[in-house]
């Protein structure tokens, strides 16, 4: 009676938690398609379309501090429900952006949307860890990464079924044999097209918040391990969480590179479903969690998860700098089985940067809370959460590099750097205990 009362009481929150990391999925993954979107909306040059992921992420770390102190006033179930409501403003903010066509408020919409996931995503990954053993913390993470990413995979297809239907009418050729007052009028059309799918996700939003506070969720038990030693540092006191957010930073950058930036990519490559592309990332991740599940940590550890996936990132990096953009061989030999349309060798490795990435996130937070008492955890998970900021900033200046060498392909060597950090954390970040530590290391 025991251990089935215990199963309920685990098996609930992963429920109404994997419901959450469903919507961050589909509302993060959106970004994906609504770049190319709105580039077309509100004819933008790349380095202008890629202020959608900076709005959309420097909100987590402008708003992660205030949201750790949020959750220590409301606790974990009532800052979620907070969290949606702030995202349901978000959505009903997009109403009056569509209809105008004012790309300030479409940015303005998306950073308070970015606000509403920091409060959920600082109450939903700590308390993913908590609720069971540390060292399986990577396969709860990985379930809720599967979750994410299905989404992430079905959010293309929807948004290009609802919003990209017959976007031929609006290729730059079409557009240009409009008259000014006839071009206005087309855009504007197009835009509106986001009012009926924002509404409705406004709707959704506001219904999930209702839901879990009703839910007998409940707050997760505080651990005694370490307490007294941990409470008297400061978080900065903790390498391996300081060097975790950092680790984090890179590895957001890459994954919302390889999500966000493959349709604009795609349509330069002459892709015809560019604003499905991000689904294909999204299934390579999902594959890459289904892996680490069968894997970890039965068979590989969660550093070496950490190493692998580094190492597969520089891989794919050189790979697709030296890759065409005209063929699609490498689709056709090994995943024509699959039935969903070719994209070229270049593209695929943009997309198999997902399978890469996979197994970073869920390996990191473990490692980089290791150590932390339940009181220093909120805050050390806000830091984590500040890493977030990855996906602001290096899509951005991936923007720049692609609009300065007129090479989107070669502009993607910034993901070089960002696993080349992840390695290091895999390798040796994780494992600095004391900032001596760092320095001996250094010196050795």
């Amino acid at each position: 009676m025991k251990s089935a009362n215990n199963l309920r009481s685990s098996l609930m929150p992963m429920l109404i938690i994997g419901g959450l990391f469903f919507m961050f999925g589909f509302i993060t993954w959106l970004n994906g398609s609504l770049i190319p979107f709105l580039q077309i909306a509100c004819e933008l040059n790349h380095v202008e379309a890629y202020f959608v992921t900076m709005a959309f992420y420097i909100a987590y770390t402008l708003a992660a501090l205030p949201a750790a102190h949020v959750l220590r006033r409301t606790g974990y179930k009532n800052g979620m429900v907070l969290g949606l409501l702030v995202m349901v403003v978000g959505a009903l903010v997009f109403i009056p952006a569509a209809m105008l066509r004012t790309y300030s408020i479409f940015l303005l919409a998306l950073f308070i949307l970015g606000t509403g996931l920091t409060l959920l995503q600082a109450a939903a990954n700590p308390y993913i860890v908590l609720i069971g053993p540390r060292e399986t913390a990577a396969v709860r993470i990985s379930i809720m990464g599967i979750l994410n990413k299905s989404a992430g995979v079905i959010a293309p297809l929807v948004f290009t079924a609802f919003v990209l239907t017959d976007m031929s009418s609006f290729s730059e050729e079409n557009l240009a044999l409009l008259d000014p007052q006839q071009h206005r009028e087309a855009l504007k059309q197009l835009s509106s097209r986001l009012v009926e799918p924002y509404c409705l996700m406004a709707a959704m939003l506001l219904i999930l918040a209702a839901l879990i506070k009703r839910s007998p969720l409940p707050e997760p038990a505080s651990e005694d391990d370490d307490e007294k030693q941990s409470e008297d540092h400061s978080i900065l006191h903790f390498p391996q969480l300081i060097l975790g957010a950092i680790a984090l930073f890179f590895y957001v950058g890459a994954e919302v590179i390889a999500g966000d930036t493959i349709g604009l990519f795609g349509r330069g490559a002459g892709v015809e479903n560019f604003g499905q592309l991000t689904s294909y990332t999204m299934s390579f991740m999902v594959a890459g969690y289904l892996l680490g599940m069968l894997l970890i940590p039965r068979w590989l550890s969660q550093e070496k998860a950490l190493a692998a996936s580094a190492i597969f990132g520089l891989l794919f990096t050189l790979l697709l700098m030296n890759s065409s953009t005209g063929s699609s061989g490498l689709w056709n030999s090994l995943l024509a089985w699959t039935g969903a349309p070719s994209i070229p060798d270049a593209v695929l490795y943009v997309a198999l940067f997902g399978l890469a990435n996979a197994l970073v996130w869920p390996a990191i937070w473990p490692l980089a809370l290791a150590g932390l008492s339940q009181r220093n955890t909120a805050t050390g998970s806000a830091l984590l959460i500040m890493g977030i900021s990855g996906g602001a900033i290096l899509p951005l200046i991936y923007g720049l590099l692609a609009e300065s060498i007129s090479s989107p392909q070669n502009a993607y060597r910034i993901m070089i750097p960002c696993y080349l950090f992840i390695l290091f954390y895999a390798l040796k970040g994780h494992k600095i205990k004391r900032w001596s530590d760092s320095s001996r290391a250094a010196e050795a």
